[in-house]
């Protein structure tokens, strides 16, 4: 072979093997993606589907992402002011069952065992809420007799071709917060999470006819605009206190528009040219409310490219890297738009990826989430090859919402272990501070440290006293560690187990 063509050869295989070489895995990182229900977008496929589908269709979606390693998923459980569960204050979503109103065929708690199925694949579930959408459409007659629509005709108002919650009232403000309560006081979830539906995006030539609230309700010199957003603030803050005083380890995350402000209009603003933004359009303020200490975390919706000249996703991502303080940041991906958008720019299988390593790279940013659930499962197995091998090669634990101040839980003792049929049984007094139990391969002392890439299993706790350790996980080994990770992500000192030494 000539030794040019011999070069050439090497040098094709190097960067052909480079491609997929796995980056530097992190062993904290929040990943997650967003499964919408409004007009079946991700799940279910069609309300009208038998509840078996409907569970198939849901749990295809969960084992593409677990193979993908992703830990958490982001369910909207109220798109407009419905909901995917029994509810006092709201009715069944036609989007679940084909009729507004009409409870699912099943005995069986449908968010329950949606919050379940994500806990046994060692994922977190966190309820997406739509707080002020009162409808899609404006097909009243379709809504059902207990929808506040029909209520409480006093609390929504007309715009655009959908029917809004009038956010300026104090009674529709409790009303969200009551729904949240309810949530969180009923069901396992570990992290209530808002959108970025605030007061609507502004319409040309439309009002929005808050005025009358408005001069009730308005302090003494106090503008329209500061009115509104004091409303968003006072939701944010109320919604915040709520879960913190029924469940202090559930989290409360947003997920707003990708621009707080451009900076053409506020030097503090990002270098954008967005068309709207959520500061001036949709009153609100997610700076405030992290200085504020009011979140657990945020996710802005970077739905942009990385090179897009009015909202370059590089330029964004700076600038929340760059303001974020008191919460998590993670970051809103658009693989919707893989193949799918007037910017070409998203044609590169590379561009999702490029945005993760930029991601990555960020001391301030810790995770991504992805818009939608479906985008990655229809036509882009280039793009998931890409990014399993290279970015999501091996698991990564959740962040931990260090904001919040909490005691470490006592020190966790087995109450005894027994040997059954070659798998080992542990019993416990009492498992109620935790969430997950993770194993790893251990010598007879603690290494202190257990690295994620030998992670053996993540096995959910939930209402358990007993722990069933199968015997593909003990064949061949002596010792095991196991590490208890309570509610609010905090690992324990590792216990380790000898297990030729039990009954």
């Amino acid at each position: 072979m000539p030794r040019t063509v011999l070069l050439l050869f090497i040098l094709i295989s190097a960067s052909s093997c480079s491609i997929f070489k796995p980056i530097p895995q992190p062993e904290r990182e929040f990943r997650g993606f967003w499964v919408a229900t409004v007009v079946n977008i991700d799940w279910p496929k069609n309300g009208n589907d038998v509840i078996e589908k409907q569970k198939a269709d849901y749990l295809e979606i969960l084992d593409f992402y677990e193979d993908l390693n992703f830990n958490a998923t982001i369910v909207q459980i109220r798109t407009a002011g419905d909901a995917f569960y029994d509810s006092k204050y709201a009715p069944w979503s036609r989007f679940l069952t084909g009729e507004e109103g009409k409870a699912p065929n099943t005995e069986e708690s449908v968010l329950n065992w949606m919050i379940d199925e994500a806990h046994n694949r060692g994922m977190e579930f966190h309820a997406w809420l739509n707080p002020y959408r009162a409808t899609f459409d404006l097909k009243t007659e379709i809504l059902s007799p207990t929808h506040d629509f029909n209520l409480h005709p006093e609390w929504v108002l007309k715009y655009g071709k959908k029917y809004y919650y009038n956010p300026g009232l104090p009674e529709v403000r409790q009303r969200m917060v009551s729904v949240i309560d309810e949530i969180v006081s009923n069901y396992d979830v570990d992290a209530i999470h808002f959108d970025d539906y605030f007061y609507p995006y502004t319409i040309k030539d439309e009002v929005f006819r808050d005025s009358l609230t408005y001069d009730y309700h308005k302090l003494q010199n106090q503008s329209l605009e500061d009115w509104r957003r004091s409303n968003m603030d006072s939701l944010i803050k109320n919604s915040y206190e709520t879960i913190k005083a029924r469940k202090p380890w559930v989290q409360f995350g947003v997920s707003p528009f990708g621009v707080w402000k451009n900076n053409s209009t506020d030097p503090k603003g990002s270098d954008t040219r967005a068309g709207q933004t959520t500061y001036e359009n949709l009153y609100a303020d997610p700076l405030l409310w992290m200085k504020e200490g009011w979140l657990d975390y945020l996710v802005p919706q970077v739905y942009w490219s990385m090179k897009l000249p009015v909202a370059s996703h590089r330029k964004i991502v700076d600038w929340w890297a760059d303001n974020s303080t008191n919460t998590n940041l993670y970051i809103g991906n658009g693989p919707y738009k893989i193949r799918n958008n007037s910017d070409k720019a998203w044609d590169n299988k590379k561009e999702l990826p490029t945005q993760l390593t930029y991601a990555r790279n960020k001391q301030a940013v810790q995770g991504n989430v992805f818009f939608s659930a479906k985008s990655l499962m229809q036509n882009n197995d280039d793009v998931v090859k890409r990014l399993r091998k290279r970015y999501y090669k091996r698991e990564a634990l959740p962040p931990i919402s260090s904001y919040v101040k909490i005691d470490s839980p006592s020190k966790l003792e087995f109450k005894s272990l027994q040997k059954i049929d070659n798998s080992i049984v542990l019993n416990f007094n009492d498992l109620t501070n935790y969430r997950f139990i993770t194993i790893y391969p251990s010598g007879k002392k603690s290494k202190g440290n257990y690295p994620i890439k030998k992670l053996v299993s993540k096995i959910p706790v939930d209402d358990m006293t007993s722990l069933k350790i199968p015997e593909e996980i003990i064949r061949k080994r002596k010792y095991i560690a196991l590490i208890f990770i309570d509610r609010y992500g905090h690992e324990s000192e590792p216990k380790i187990l000898h297990l030729n030494q039990t009954n």
